[in-house]
């Protein structure tokens, strides 16, 4: 029996010896090949390893004026294990400037795996970001003083003057969500958050550089490991180009001073954005540096919205600006020609339904129901597409209709090369007939052919029907961004898009646009040194109207076209033309008159009273 335990037990405690082995085998093999916490360690002790961040690529308006570029700044960086029990707190503090309830909120912050995931102690974390050069000089002195501690050079934009900050944006340190989406980011970077500096950020970003330092026992850099054989030098980000006019968008900006609304210009020829105003608006230079959180949160909190871009992203009634598109449908499909007259007796009216108007002429055609903005015009013409029996039924020529409009533009993103632009509304059938259970018929629907109802488009898209009829019937993709140093500029922006509606019916609109500047609604835009065409509108609001103006000039060699919306501004003729045609001075002529620039401070000086619900 003895011999029997005996026996037993020597099975047993080599069992455990085995068990022992394997387990510290097993642990070897993962501390080693599995896990980088020792390869971290080892490296930390030998190397340190600087990023060497590219300068950000600068910003041009379409005249080679400097808009953006980049000032030097400086980042605290700390590796944690390295400044363990060895820190003077209060020494560091003073050198910063800062209290100790910052020091100590800072490094826990660093430390908390929820606020920075990721956290290593062996490798470099941001302290504090953006010190100025007279913030890192008096830092630089005492910095031997504070192990564990460096200084990582980098460079801040600078944003040369107040306006434009809708199209170009802001630059903000990174969130976790961009470096999960984007392994070029880590804690600390910092990313274009708007307008181009988002649209572009590859671009404007470049490649980062690495400085490999070798270091001694005790952690001292003995310099360049390898004399920089395996260092990267960085290469910068590619400027850019802005199809903007700095001057005509400082116009813009002056003459919306006090007024909610946009106005957008476009060159037909190519799809550039001449300037693109959202007002209320704020100063760019507002969100760089240290203040920025602080700032943004304020502008976020603003009950009149200056950060949203109304440009692209309001979404409101065109009103009679959305006849043009309305008489192109019409007379290409047959329904009316340039002879055709309807009547108007102060408005339209059928079956008990009234659609008001002004006083004009009646009966009235095309061209001259176009130059005084007739409503009964343009409601008759629908009322004759729904029911007209070319169609099969009333939801084959709604959904013709629809077609019409998204060829012109509508309904539909165009594309533009910034963030957050909106669709706008554009009915189909099935709106429709989800709407009204299947019985309806042109009569219902009636309001959307002077622009009402259910229609919505973005400030851009009524300029882009501006440039659409001076091209005859083509349009470009609107872009912000002319040239990317050393890229051709993408295709998406050098295709013409044609739409439905005829040459021909182009031409009957021009005409009547021009008739409309001449003796119509738009005449205070006339001018004698070059032919301006013009559409006024008066959108319908449950306050007072909306102010719309969209047109182009010179009629037959179009510079400009141009959309001017005055949120509560009343007739298009009271805000929308006047600001419409400073703005194409500027542009055409290159300044302001006199006389002009008077008129032009009026308006700056003009202020809207609005309440709550137009906020």
């Amino acid at each position: 029996m003895k011999e029997y335990n005996l026996e037993n037990r020597k099975y047993v405690i080599g069992g455990i010896a085995i068990l022992i082995v394997t387990i510290y085998i097993i642990r070897l093999f993962t501390l080693q090949l599995l896990s980088d916490d020792y390869k971290k360690n080892a490296d930390s002790n030998a190397f340190l390893k600087k990023v060497e961040y590219p300068s950000r690529g600068a910003i041009y308006d379409r005249n080679g004026q400097l808009l953006v570029y980049n000032q030097p700044a400086y980042d605290i960086m700390v590796i944690m294990n390295e400044q363990k029990g060895r820190l003077d707190t209060l020494a560091f503090c003073k050198a910063l400037g800062i209290s100790r309830e910052f020091f100590d909120q800072r490094m826990s912050d660093i430390k908390d795996s929820r606020k920075n995931p990721g956290y290593s102690s062996y490798t470099q974390q941001l302290f504090m970001a953006q010190l100025s050069d007279e913030e890192f000089s008096a830092f630089r002195e005492k910095m031997f003083h504070f192990p564990g501690f460096y200084v990582q050079k980098r460079s801040i934009r600078q944003y040369q003057y107040p306006y434009a900050a809708h199209i170009l944006g802001d630059v903000a340190e990174v969130s976790q969500a961009n470096i999960e989406d984007d392994d070029y980011y880590q804690r600390g970077d910092y990313i274009g958050k708007q307008g181009v500096e988002k649209s572009y950020e590859k671009q404007l970003r470049g490649e980062k550089g690495i400085q490999i330092m070798l270091r001694d026992a005790r952690g001292r850099i003995q310099g360049s490991y390898q004399d920089g054989k395996f260092d990267r030098t960085p290469i910068a980000g590619k400027d850019l180009t802005l199809s903007i006019d700095l001057k005509l968008q400082a116009l813009g900006e002056r003459l919306l001073e006090g007024k909610i609304g946009s106005i957008v210009a476009i060159e037909p020829a190519t799809g550039e954005v001449l300037c693109m105003v959202s007002s209320p608006t704020y100063d760019p230079r507002l969100l760089v540096g240290r203040q920025r959180g602080k700032n943004h949160r304020a502008l976020s909190r603003d009950t009149w919205k200056p950060l949203l871009n109304r440009s692209i992203m309001g979404q409101y009634p065109p009103g009679s600006t959305f006849k043009t598109s309305q008489a192109l449908t019409y007379m290409t499909e047959g329904i009316i020609s340039p002879a055709t007259m309807f009547p108007c007796h102060h408005g339209f009216y059928h079956r008990g339904l009234h659609v008001g108007c002004h006083g004009h002429g009646s009966p009235i055609a095309l061209v001259d129901a176009i130059s005084t903005s007739c409503n009964a015009y343009f409601c008759w013409g629908l009322y004759y597409m729904i029911g007209n029996r070319k169609y099969k039924n009333v939801s084959e020529a709604m959904d013709i209709w629809r077609d019409y409009m998204v060829s012109m533009g509508f309904g539909y993103k165009l594309g533009i090369d910034l963030p957050g632009e909106k669709r706008g509304l554009i009915p189909n059938a099935t709106f429709y007939n989800n709407a009204y259970h299947g019985s309806w018929n042109g009569l219902t629907v009636i309001s959307i052919s002077i622009g009402q109802g259910e229609v919505n488009l973005t400030p851009l898209q009524i300029a882009n029907l501006g440039a659409t009829i001076a091209n005859r019937g083509y349009y470009y993709t609107p872009h912000i961004v002319r040239k990317v140093q050393g890229e051709p500029l993408d295709t998406l922006y050098t295709h013409r898009h044609y739409t439905k509606a005829s040459k021909r019916a182009y031409e009957y609109i021009v005409a009547g646009m021009r008739s409309s500047v001449i003796k119509g609604t738009c005449r205070s835009a006339n001018r004698a040194d070059y032919e301006v065409c013009g559409k006024t509108g008066t959108a319908q609001n449950r306050g007072h109207d909306h102010s719309v103006f969209m047109g182009f000039a010179p009629m037959n060699e179009p510079k400009i076209a141009i959309a001017v919306y005055v949120e509560n501004g009343g007739w298009g003729a009271d805000y929308g033309v006047p600001i419409g045609a400073l703005m194409m001075e500027q542009y055409i002529k290159g300044g302001l008159s006199p006389e002009s620039e008077a008129r032009a401070l009026t308006f700056q000086n003009k202020r809207i009273s609005y309440g709550s619900s137009s906020r």
